[in-house]
């Protein structure tokens, strides 16, 4: 047991001086992975390291310590939302559709990754202790801010928005009708007594959800 371990981290070793950058995608990708499913306090960086497939001790070369680790997990599912969020190209569409397609995404990335809201559940509990750390996190939504802002200037120009939307108070609200419904899915299921996990309770959900919101942004 003890040669085979130490054959593995030769191997992580040999790996990492081939493929550095590749060890420290591997080494994030599974620190996201354990992180959503043991927490902060849960995950070992062994595990991490075994995960990834490379020796221990990269994780403190590239990272420093476990909570840097973390703050940098973090950073990973924040950076990914936030560039698919600009793939949408929303200030190419008209206003009505933009927010239609900006709302279908944020509930259609938290249904298929339920890593972020592991990941920010548990940071919340932290008090935000890694965002607050991260003006690499903090930079991130500036830019959506600035978009959904303009999107709504431009339908209050149109006739299609009322004005007295606040941007950040809009995209909180669009997070909130989808966050919430995931993060606490089973809870509400076993209150209602009902599967709210099931395809069709997803889907009218969803429908829902776009509904509402698109409502909220008409004129009165």
């Amino acid at each position: 047991m003890e040669d085979t371990s130490r054959a593995r981290e030769a191997s992580g070793d040999r790996q990492a001086r081939r493929d550095p950058e590749g060890s420290r995608r591997a080494l994030l990708d599974a620190a996201v992975v354990e992180f959503a499913m043991k927490g902060h306090a849960g995950a070992r960086v062994d595990e991490i390291a075994r995960r990834a497939g490379v020796n221990k001790q990269l994780v403190y070369h590239y990272f420093g310590n476990k909570d840097d680790l973390f703050r940098a997990a973090l950073g990973e599912v924040y950076g990914e939302i936030r560039a698919r969020e600009r793939a949408l190209n929303l200030g190419n569409l008209p206003p009505m559709k933009a927010m239609e397609r900006l709302i279908a995404f944020s509930f259609d990335y938290l249904l298929e990754h339920p890593e972020f809201i592991a990941l920010l559940n548990d940071e919340n509990r932290f008090g935000a202790l890694h965002v607050s750390g991260s003006a690499e996190v903090r930079t991130m939504n500036s830019p959506l801010v600035e978009l959904i802002g303009e999107t709504l200037v431009r339908g209050v120009r149109e006739g299609v928005f009322r004005k007295d939307m606040d941007p950040i108070n809009l995209y909180v609200s669009i997070a909130g009708l989808s966050y919430f419904f995931f993060s606490n899915n089973r809870t509400l299921s076993a209150v209602f007594g009902k599967n709210l996990g099931a395809p069709r309770a997803v889907s009218a959900r969803r429908r829902h959800v776009i509904k509402f919101a698109m409502a909220a942004l008409r004129p009165d």
